[in-house]
């Protein structure tokens, strides 16, 4: 009675090693059974393509080289490229128009080799799509001719592309659409037609291609709006000129005229314009060398022009100036910029402070503010050596104390010198025994105006430089 116990454990256990056996037996039948299965299709894709593949876009799923040769060629005999342009126009590129021929020459082949079939399960997750280039042959005359001949080259038909462009009107600038066009840029498409034809492709869409010339911006780019808005900002300057007896208002109606907007939105100023608006401008403030009428100290009006004496605009000063108050948008009121002034803007810009010399009397007067300071007789150029005294209206240089006056033939020392024009000035003259009268005609000076000590020394001691001196004759 005591043995039963374990008769019965020894029972549960050889059942137990029966039933992990026949677990065994199933797994290694299982096994065995997928294996043969896995070498069985391994041989099959030996000689077959891999499901799922295409190769130049046709099935090749389960297709035997020589199945899929004659499929290649069949779609060769047919095969027509169709270019899909804008506005729905479709053209075409058919086997027939370019003596289109399959010459595979052994590459099915060769790419099924390339083909490693014990890899077959590897391609049901991430089947792939091959190309075999050059599987073809066709007449590149025939083809070039046809590629030519597409509408898309037709001039008739072509609209060329219009970059975005801004118009002035009363209200400002406003953007005129650019013109998008079908112009097709024809290198990059043709081959890109070759490439197709060799690797079996059907279509070619010229939009998403990038194939047209387009304009570089539309109207609703940033840069656009941007560059429209800095125009307005531009014509919305307003700049005043004010000179004697009146003024000259610049604003949008004018400087519209001297803006351009380049391909790439940056505005350009016609400076050339500007020179030439400035240039008319100048008739109101340049007074550099232009005749005067003078009232002389004997109560006659006489014309002097010449001389270096008067008002001078510095036109390109200017001109960058303006540019720069126009690209601010600022209303101002101004006067031009200078490289020369003079003492009063009124229409007799000499002002009361002058040196006025009558070459016909030989006469010297000098005013300051209005008042007389010194006068006295004078000599001038000698007329029979053609060394006259220039006629014109000046400004004094400069003044200087013991100066030596150098020239051909003479080198002469005075007290005082004051140059007006170039080497011709004011100066004493102690060798001269009288002054005046007709002296000059016969025994005048190489130019300048030889005065009496005392009037000379008075006229310096008064006097600064740009002080006007007028030389006429009466």
């Amino acid at each position: 009675m005591e043995m039963q116990p374990v008769k019965r454990n020894k029972s549960r256990m050889e059942a137990k090693s029966i039933k992990l056996n026949k677990h065994i037996n199933v797994i290694i039948t299982s096994i065995f059974i997928l294996l043969v299965l896995y070498l069985g299709i391994s041989i099959y894709f030996s000689t077959h393509f891999y499901f799922g593949s295409a190769i130049n876009g046709i099935n090749a799923s389960g297709k035997t080289v020589e199945q899929l040769d004659k499929a290649v060629s069949a779609k060769s005999e047919i095969y027509t490229l169709e270019l899909e342009e804008r506005d729905g126009v479709k053209e075409q590129i058919k086997a027939s128009d370019i003596s289109l021929k399959y010459n595979a020459n052994d590459k099915i082949q060769a790419l099924k080799d390339s083909q490693n079939s014990f890899k077959w399960i590897s391609t049901l997750f991430n089947p792939k799509a091959s190309k075999i280039n050059d599987i073809v042959t066709y007449d590149e005359k025939l083809l070039k001719k046809h590629f030519d001949n597409l509408t898309c080259f037709d001039n008739k038909k072509v609209i060329e592309p219009q970059e975005v462009s801004f118009k002035y009107s009363d209200t400002g600038y406003v953007i005129v659409k650019e013109v998008m066009g079908n112009k097709v840029s024809s290198k990059p498409l043709y081959q890109n037609v070759v490439n197709a034809i060799l690797s079996g492709e059907t279509t070619i869409n010229l939009e998403t291609k990038h194939y047209y010339i387009n304009p570089k911006y539309i109207s609703s780019s940033k840069e656009v709006i941007n560059t429209k808005s800095l125009l307005n900002k531009y014509i919305a300057s307003k700049i005043t000129y004010t000179f004697k007896g009146g003024e000259e208002v610049l604003d949008a109606s004018l400087i519209h005229n001297w803006l351009s907007v380049d391909k790439n939105l940056a505005i350009i100023f016609d400076e050339n314009e500007i020179k030439n608006y400035l240039s008319n401008l100048d008739n109101n403030y340049d007074t550099y060398g232009k005749q005067r009428e003078f009232i002389t100290s004997l109560g006659t009006t006489v014309k002097v022009s010449g001389g270096n004496y008067g008002w001078l605009v510095e036109r390109s000063g200017e001109v960058a100036d303006l540019i720069g108050t126009i690209k601010g948008g600022q209303t101002i009121a101004k006067e031009p910029r200078y490289s020369q002034t003079a003492l009063s803007h009124d229409i007799n810009d000499i002002g009361n402070t002058y040196v006025e010399i009558n070459m016909t009397k030989q006469h010297l007067w000098f005013y300051k503010n209005g008042s007389l300071i010194t006068q006295g007789d004078v000599v001038t150029g000698n007329v029979s050596s053609n060394y006259t005294t220039p006629t014109g209206v000046y400004k004094l240089l400069y003044k200087e104390k013991n100066a030596t006056l150098k020239g051909e033939g003479y080198s002469v020392p005075v007290n005082v010198f004051m140059p007006f024009n170039g080497g011709i000035g004011i100066h004493d003259a102690s060798w001269r025994k009288a002054f005046g009268g007709n002296i000059y005609l016969t025994n005048g000076s190489h130019g300048c105006i030889n005065s009496p000590p005392s009037l000379a020394q008075t006229i310096y001691d008064n006097i600064e430089a740009d002080t006007p001196v007028i030389c006429y004759l009466q």
